[in-house]
């Protein structure tokens, strides 16, 4: 569902991030997958671009996260994420780090109250999760290497490290790329049925075409469907069709375009 909050006594426009309806019922937990609006960046990153690794002025991007992390009522005028490099790295954070000292991962876990956690995507998968009785949150962010490597069951090891039981852990995935924009070759497809047979599942050769495609969403619900979690909802329209909502390193690369933007993912213990 599509979120509509006040603007609590401030002249920024309201964000309206797309919200899992099993975690927005969760006490004391906040999120938002959030789109490409309601920011200040332009051009190829207009609006809400939250990826401080582009090319976008470096104060607008300021901008957008200070957003993010007001409408999520963090304690900071920014969200907690790491340097991405699509691999299965979980790490626990109890404060804020500085932008310039970033450690290398693709997944957060925290139980401080008030420490956003986001993960920044264009087209990969963002997983958020919270066990709201240990209150304990995590954001993963699942490329294809990450989520084949086991991101997401490092994120719930290292949610079940702070007191989490993933008996109670709600997960949802966010927005990504669909089987249908997905084209990849064959030596892709051969890496993940070498992993296991069944994984030829996630792959079509669709009418008219000679290469396949991957379907990513079904592939992480299913990751997140074998690891025994109280609940698992996708929330996952495609970021390579919509692009009004969302930004997509895909589509970004078909039109040959010089960069693009990233939107975030984020999740607070309130």
């Amino acid at each position: 569902m599509v979120a509509s909050v006040r603007n609590p006594g401030t002249a920024r426009p309201m964000l309206t991030p797309l919200e899992a309806d099993s975690l927005s019922i969760l006490p004391g937990i906040r999120h938002g997958f959030f789109t490409r609006q309601g920011g200040v960046s332009s051009g190829l990153y207009a609006s809400l671009n939250c990826g401080a690794g582009s090319k976008d002025d470096a104060v607008s991007v300021s901008e957008n996260r200070s957003r993010v992390a007001q409408r999520l009522g963090a304690f900071a005028e920014d969200v907690q994420t790491v340097y991405q490099v699509h691999s299965a790295t979980a790490l626990v954070v109890d404060a804020l780090v500085p932008r310039e000292a970033l450690p290398e991962g693709d997944a957060l876990v925290t139980r401080t109250r008030g420490l956003a956690l986001g993960v920044l995507t264009a087209d990969c998968a963002p997983v958020l999760l919270a066990d709201a009785d240990a209150g304990v949150v995590g954001a993963a962010h699942a490329g294809w290497r990450g989520a084949l490597g086991g991101v997401l069951e490092a994120t719930v090891a290292a949610m079940e490290g702070l007191g989490a039981d993933r008996a109670r852990i709600f997960a949802a995935l966010g927005p990504t790329i669909s089987a249908r924009a997905y084209e990849i070759g064959p030596e892709f497809a051969a890496a993940f049925r070498d992993a296991d047979p069944d994984n030829a599942r996630f792959f079509t050769i669709p009418k008219g075409r000679s290469t396949p495609h991957f379907d990513l969403p079904g592939y992480v619900m299913a990751r997140l469907g074998a690891l025994g979690l109280k609940h698992v909802e996708r929330t996952a329209p495609c970021t390579y069709e919509n692009e009004s909502m969302f930004f997509s390193f895909r589509r970004a690369t078909h039109r040959k375009e010089a960069d693009y933007g990233r939107q975030i993912s984020a999740i607070v213990v309130a």
